[in-house]
């Protein structure tokens, strides 16, 4: 599982297919792509990493303080690019990214333990496999990547 987490002042997500916007302010927006061989214990071991990650800054300017110390907010998007192999050709592979049957559960499972670490007003989340348009204020700019293996 691989999640890219970058640190904004704002996010949101449009899908207009289903005329659903959705906005987050201060907090991390995740980029969330999940392989073939992911299990529950990737979406655990990577939502309690992101809640952890010390990307916000103290008082005194360093970056000290996770989401949960700045009472942020997380929006995830499931996004099986992440997973694109672009070594050969010019047109990426994306073999190694998970089917929906086994993608899906896994992008719920780790929707519940974010819901569960940071609480379930403070987490927004896109369609899975909807078409979506984002808006990214990154906020930095932090940009982290966090892998399970």
């Amino acid at each position: 599982m691989r999640a890219l987490v970058q640190r904004v002042r704002y996010g949101n997500v449009k899908i207009e297919s289903e005329n659903i916007f959705r906005e987050i302010k201060n907090g991390m927006v995740i980029l969330l792509g999940i392989k073939n061989d992911d299990n529950e214990s990737d979406c655990i071991f990577v939502a309690d990493k992101c809640s952890n990650l010390r990307i916000f800054e103290d008082e005194n300017d360093k970056m000290n303080l996770s989401i949960k110390d700045v009472n942020g907010e997380a929006l995830i998007i499931s996004q099986f690019t992440l997973y694109g192999d672009a070594k050969r050709g010019n047109r990426p592979s994306f073999t190694d990214a998970a089917k929906p049957e086994i993608a899906i559960p896994l992008y719920e499972k780790f929707i519940e333990r974010m819901k569960q670490n940071l609480g379930e007003d403070k987490i927004k989340t896109g369609v899975f496999g909807a078409m979506m348009l984002v808006e990214i204020h990154n906020d930095g700019p932090v940009t982290i990547i966090v892998e399970s293996k």
